[in-house]
C-alpha cells in the first residue's frame, strides 16, 4: 500500500481548489479527497492546474469525485457538464497525471517505474521493497493509447509520455513481438 502519511497536502490541495472538490465543510469530508501516497502531491498540483485552466472559461459544472491508485498508478474521476471542447483539456489533464504516476514513487516523487509483488506500486529504487520492477516490451514503455469516437468510426492514436517535458509525444503504433 501507498504511505499515506502526511493529510496536510491534501486538505491544501481541496482548499486550494474549492472549485473543483467542492468541499461541503470540512476538506476532509470532500468528495475527491486523494486517497494516494505522498509523492504524488506535485503531480496532483499540476493536474488540479491544468483542470481549472480547462475549466475556467466554461460555464459548465465540474467536480472531482475520486483520487485514488488502482494497479500502481492514479485514477482522478470527476463528473459534470462541460463542452467538448473544455472536457477534451480536462481529459488531457487527467491523462497526463495517470501518466505521470506510471513513473513517479507514489512515496517520495522521484523517477520511480511499476513494479511487483502482492501489489503493483510505482516506486524508485529507494522503495522498492523487494518489489521486481514489471517488464514491459521494448517500444511500449509510457504508452497512452487513445480511443475516440469521431463521425461513427473510431480511432486509435498512440503517444508516449515524455516526463521531463511533462507532455506527450505522438508515436507510431508500437510493434510487438512476432508482428
Amino acid at each position: 500500500m501507498a504511505a499515506r502519511s502526511n493529510p496536510g497536502w491534501r486538505a491544501e490541495l481541496v482548499e486550494s481548489y474549492a472549485d473543483l472538490f467542492h468541499p461541503v465543510r470540512d476538506p476532509l469530508s470532500a468528495p475527491g479527497w486523494p486517497a494516494v501516497g505522498d509523492g504524488w502531491e506535485d503531480l496532483l498540483q499540476r493536474a488540479c492546474r491544468r483542470i481549472r485552466a480547462a475549466v475556467s472559461d466554461d460555464d459548465g459544472m465540474f467536480r472531482v469525485t475520486t483520487i485514488k491508485e488502482k494497479y500502481g498508478t492514479l485514477r482522478l474521476y470527476w463528473e459534470g457538464a462541460l463542452t467538448p471542447a473544455a472536457s477534451a483539456k480536462v481529459e488531457e489533464a487527467v491523462d497526463l497525471a495517470e501518466a505521470r504516476s506510471c513513473t513517479t514513487c507514489d512515496v517520495c516523487g522521484e523517477r520511480g517505474v511499476l513494479r511487483s509483488d502482492a501489489w503493483l506500486a510505482t516506486r524508485c529504487d529507494d522503495h522498492a521493497e523487494g518489489r521486481a520492477a514489471v517488464e514491459v516490451e521494448q517500444g511500449f514503455e509510457n504508452l497512452h493509447v487513445e480511443r475516440r469516437l469521431v463521425r461513427g468510426r473510431v480511432t486509435v492514436s498512440y503517444r508516449i509520455y515524455d516526463r521531463d517535458a511533462d507532455r506527450f509525444v505522438e508515436a507510431e503504433r508500437p510493434r510487438g513481438k512476432g508482428k
